[in-house]
């Protein structure tokens, strides 16, 4: 972040016949500068001003990496094999990629994500599709729970058993260790011997590295983000614009 300070120096002239200089005090200026500064501090909180730019209610986690090309205005948005709620012939397609670590995903996923479910996924109008994309090097737990929510899956044999995993993993952001990982499994009733086997020898790592590529390709910069029928939206967005998008994509 930047600041601007800006310096003032009081200069005045006396108007007699003869052209003299007034020198302020030391502390008369430092009295005058303080003042100056303050006055302008408070201004720079109602206005996040001097090169401080305020990330705004939404948030997003910035991924570090920056793709070559700019985000198109729709991309043709793969959805690998990954597993789909509602159904899979609804007329939109949302497919999310988020970070199961980062506080962002978790805010849509609390505030955002029941309302998209009753009021177009249970109707047959959208069908949802997440996809991995693990910011490792902020958040260190992320590819283990991504890992964790396919193997998941695997162990259920369903969707719908990655979803409920899905789920635990967003209610309990605070404890993704390998530990709290597997107890979330067995709490599940998936099987263990399975769901274990696969975490501990990472056989879902390449699953998640594909997500994580495939996003980078589409012009994924950071979590959640998100494709409406190829229709990008950025950040945990309130309910509303997430509404407005998928009207617009229904009325297409």
């Amino acid at each position: 972040m930047e600041e601007s300070h800006n310096t003032h120096n009081e200069q005045g002239e006396s108007h007699s016949n003869k052209s003299e200089t007034i020198t302020l005090k030391k502390d008369t200026l430092w009295k005058v500068g303080t003042f100056v500064f303050a006055a302008l501090f408070v201004i720079s909180l109602f206005t996040a001003g001097f090169g401080f730019k305020d990330g705004g209610t939404t948030g997003q986690v910035v991924a570090p990496t920056n793709p070559s090309a700019p985000t198109p205005s729709k991309v043709q948005v793969s959805l690998d094999d990954d597993a789909v709620q509602g159904d899979k012939n609804a007329p939109v397609t949302i497919v999310e990629f988020s970070d199961y670590q980062c506080p962002f995903c978790g805010r849509f996923y609390s505030e955002t994500l029941g309302q998209i479910e009753d009021n177009y996924v249970k109707t047959g109008k959208v069908k949802l599709v997440f996809r991995d994309f693990p910011l490792n090097s902020i958040h260190p737990q992320a590819q283990k729970a991504a890992e964790a929510a396919e193997c998941a899956k695997e162990a259920g044999g369903n969707d719908e058993a990655y979803w409920n995993y899905h789920n635990k993993l967003f209610e309990n952001q605070g404890a993704l260790d390998v530990a709290s990982l597997k107890k979330y499994a067995a709490d599940l009733g998936l099987n263990a011997a399975k769901f274990n086997d696969c975490l501990d020898s990472g056989k879902k790592a390449s699953e998640v590295a594909k997500d994580l590529a495939d996003g980078q390709k589409y012009g994924v910069q950071g979590t959640p983000s998100f494709f409406i029928n190829g229709q990008m939206i950025s950040g945990a967005q309130p309910y509303s614009n997430f509404q407005s998008a998928i009207d617009a994509a229904l009325a297409a």
